[in-house]
């Protein structure tokens, strides 16, 4: 039975939290959560549950958190985590009040920082590449503009507990200091937020909470509680691979400017980039001609490549024009992005079905959910990190599809080149063979 359960918003944050375990020698699943089932989760060492809910009205996020951990087998557990995005977009407040509610509890420690991704909080303000959150590229997300820094801040406008702060300079008074200024925050308040300078914050916080209940907040501080976790029982990492060759599939709908430039980098080194025009999503006609105009493209692409990448429209003009039509047509921009996720899928599905593909890449949180849906992925085991907080995945089902679900603001410049390169290699040991998927 799973040592930590994690409630997590969207795919690509559950596979990011669950890299951090697998990274470390412990094993790691990411199941979606499915309305009116009960899985027969694996025995594990970290079960990640996505329930999809970012986009998720209030309610429906919360009930989703709830029912999701109704199903897990909580009385094995000993640590429980809320993932969220590592900018506070969401449904945070009513996902972490379905925790507490469900679990019994009144007290969880946030921490969000992840500065190998450049978040970083300081007074309880957070930043993104020493940019305040509310000046930085999220300020103009289209479906959760972050129009302030304060966690705190936008914590309590989403619920009626009480949020409170501990700031860095106790950490610098040493664990002892620490523990004590966590002990006076849990008789003042219910979600107490945590400072994050850098890594060596993140390991004295591993320290002092590895054996508190209920966290909440981003990945990062999960890697050194895995860290923790696998030296304590002596587990190491298995290694050795081999080179296999293999077609590559890889879709993006992210907006973001990783996404963009990600994308741009590709067309520069040559690959098949195949842009597809989201203005002709919006009436049937013109979007099937489309979606058969992006198909025959990608076809003639595998002719001569190994790797051919599909991504929506994303200059700034084509996307006010999109969604300026969209508008006329009483479509909201959620709306549009999951028409765009929806089309984008669909391509993949046809082009995984003519090819056999097995192994994608996805850019962006949403688009991946849809694709996961599409190919009936419910269940994934997490195996190697490829960037901070971006692994390679495995589907538990056949056909078992190698995975990279990238957030969509996560990654350097050249990181979908390195994922190609990466699903490219195939384990010496394959993993997760059909016949015991259940205990690899």
């Amino acid at each position: 039975m799973p040592h930590t359960i994690v409630i997590a918003d969207d795919v690509t944050g559950a596979n990011d939290i669950g890299i951090m375990y697998a990274k470390a020698g412990l094993s790691a699943y990411v199941y979606s959560y499915r309305e009116g089932e009960r899985p027969a989760y694996p025995s594990c060492d970290a079960l990640i549950i996505d329930t999809d809910s970012r986009f998720d009205t209030a309610q429906r996020a919360y009930e989703k958190v709830q029912r999701a951990l109704e199903g897990a087998p909580v009385k094995e557990a000993r640590q429980f985590i809320d993932k969220q995005c590592s900018v506070f977009r969401g449904n945070i407040g009513a996902e972490f009040d379905a925790m507490l509610d469900t679990l019994g509890a009144e007290f969880a420690v946030v921490v969000l920082g992840f500065p190998d991704n450049g978040r970083t909080t300081l007074h309880g303000i957070h930043y993104v590449n020493g940019v305040r959150l509310e000046d930085s590229q999220f300020r103009h997300d289209p479906v959760h503009p972050m129009t302030r820094s304060d966690l705190a801040g936008i914590l309590q406008a989403q619920t009626k507990r009480k949020v409170g702060s501990v700031f860095y300079e106790v950490y610098d008074q040493g664990r002892d200091a620490l523990r004590r200024a966590l002990r006076e925050a849990e008789k003042s308040c219910n979600y107490c937020i945590m400072d994050v300078r850098d890594n060596r914050d993140l390991e004295l916080l591993a320290e002092v909470l590895e054996n508190q209940q209920i966290l909440c907040g981003s990945s990062a501080l999960s890697e050194y509680l895995a860290k923790r976790e696998a030296d304590q029982s002596g587990i190491r990492q298995p290694e050795g691979r081999f080179p296999v060759p293999r077609k590559v599939f890889c879709i993006a709908g992210s907006l973001t400017p990783q996404t963009i430039g990600q994308t741009a980098y590709m067309a520069e080194q040559g690959y098949p980039v195949i842009t597809l025009d989201t203005r002709r999503l919006l009436e049937k006609e013109e979007r099937q001609a489309e979606l058969e105009r992006v198909y025959q493209l990608v076809c003639k692409g595998y002719q001569s490549k190994d790797f051919v990448m599909v991504h929506s429209m994303n200059r700034a003009e084509e996307v006010a024009a999109t969604k300026a039509l969209a508008l006329s047509k009483g479509m909201d921009n959620t709306q549009v992005s999951g028409l765009v996720s929806s089309a984008l899928s669909e391509v993949a599905v046809r082009v995984v079905e003519a090819y056999g593909i097995r192994r994608i890449i996805v850019c962006g949180g949403d688009t991946s959910a849809t694709l996961c849906s599409a190919l009936h992925v419910n269940g994934m085991r997490v195996l190697e990190e490829i960037e901070a907080g971006l692994p390679t995945c495995e589907s538990v089902d056949e056909p078992h599809y190698r995975m990279v679900l990238k957030s969509g603001s996560f990654g350097s410049r050249s990181f979908v080149e390195k994922a190609r390169e990466k699903l490219l290699l195939e384990r010496k040991e394959e993993t997760c063979q059909s016949k015991n998927s259940s205990i690899c």
